[in-house]
């Protein structure tokens, strides 16, 4: 006798049922007693990023600046000034925080998590990247985990690590909203220098600069540096910058090798070569730059490149765009040569260019570590 069709679906249907339900019993046999799943799912142990916080909150310490009122002399008088956040990056005692942090300092106080004070000692600052490096002498110290390997991305995230308006140590969560953003920089010669900065929507508020940005197994993902605020009186919340590690960390090194950063400078200003300027100008499938004006005495103009000349390569390599230009550049030492492959009204030029030492800002730096030292 032919079974139905829809007696035999049935069927199978209760069949597996009864097998799941053999199989919760069998695993959970507290379900005899009536218990329900959700009671089950709400042992379970929630979602935490206590880890991240007490791995990597014990290094981040928070500074505070002091002043002398009026003319110093004997009786000038040391005032505090601003407070701030930094990140022990070393057991030799150095410091990462933000330069503006440090600004115009007479004395640098350092205070640990676990109740230690220090006096620090200035090594160095970087205006360009707002970055400055302290130094204190202790033992024992707390260093913030660091993974040399790491590559932030979007929709990572991410813990701010800080003091905020001086209420002790606080940490904020959010998500890296965006990388390479806002370069504070261009390859132009009026430009002061540039900077890719992680966004992110999690809290940063007074006193969280120079603070940490960490992933959630708490290593360093970068240094906190600003909030965007719309005008002085509104603030825009969930647009958060740091300064991310890699480059921090190479400033740092820099700043604690040579007490400044030595940068490469071409002297141009550039323009991206994208769709729009391709058919502008009817380079067709060409990829590269297009220059937009020279420095007349920097080392470009003395190489011979003209504006308008479309940059191709560089030491043979071809240019993705103006971000990985400008790192080729500004990392290249002094007296550096650099060839550089150009097309000039339709034809090919290779053109030597010996890249010199970007000091346009070199005064300034000077000037600032000098007052700001304790």
């Amino acid at each position: 006798m032919k079974i139905p069709p829809l007696i035999s679906y049935l069927g199978k249907s209760i069949a597996f049922g009864l097998m799941v339900a053999a199989l919760l019993l069998l695993f959970f046999p507290s379900l005899k007693g009536g218990a329900l799943l959700p009671d089950l799912i709400s042992n379970s142990r929630e979602m935490s990023f206590s880890y991240a916080a007490h791995r990597a909150g014990p290094a981040v310490v928070n500074i505070y600046t002091r002043s002398f009122a009026g003319n110093r002399g004997e009786k000038a008088e040391l005032r505090p000034q601003g407070l701030g956040s930094g990140v022990i990056m070393n057991q030799r005692g150095h410091v990462l925080t933000n330069y503006h942090v440090i600004a115009d300092a007479d004395q640098i106080i350092v205070a640990l998590q676990d109740g230690r004070v220090y006096s620090a000692e200035l090594v160095g600052t970087d205006k360009l990247t707002d970055l400055a490096v302290l130094y204190i002498e202790s033992d024992n110290l707390p260093v913030i985990p660091q993974d040399p390997d790491l590559r932030p991305d979007v929709g990572d995230v991410v813990l701010a690590i800080g003091n905020p308006y001086n209420v002790g140590q606080t940490i904020t969560q959010g998500i890296i909203s965006a990388t390479g953003r806002l370069g504070l920089s261009s390859m132009g010669p009026d430009s002061n220098g540039r900077q890719d900065l992680l966004q992110t929507d999690a809290a940063i508020n007074e006193g969280n600069s120079g603070g940490a940005l960490v992933n959630t197994n708490g290593n360093l993902v970068g240094i906190n540096t600003a909030a965007y605020h719309l005008n002085g009186n509104q603030e825009s919340y969930g647009i958060s910058f740091a300064i991310p590690y890699r480059l921090a960390k190479r400033i740092m090194d820099e700043l604690i090798a040579n007490g400044r950063v030595i940068r490469g400078y071409l002297g141009i200003s550039s323009v991206e070569i994208n769709p729009i300027v391709a058919r502008m100008m009817n380079l067709g499938d060409l990829r590269g730059l297009v220059v937009e004006s020279l420095d007349p005495a920097g080392p470009a103009a003395k190489g011979g490149m003209q504006r308008g000349d479309v940059l191709l390569k560089i030491n043979g390599e071809a240019i993705s765009g103006v971000r990985a230009a400008m790192d080729r550049i500004v990392e290249s030492r002094p007296g550096a040569q650099m060839k550089i492959s150009v097309i000039r009204d339709g034809k090919p030029l290779e053109l030597t260019v010996t890249i010199e030492e970007d000091l346009r800002y070199q005064n300034q730096q000077d000037a600032t570590s000098a007052a700001s030292a304790s």
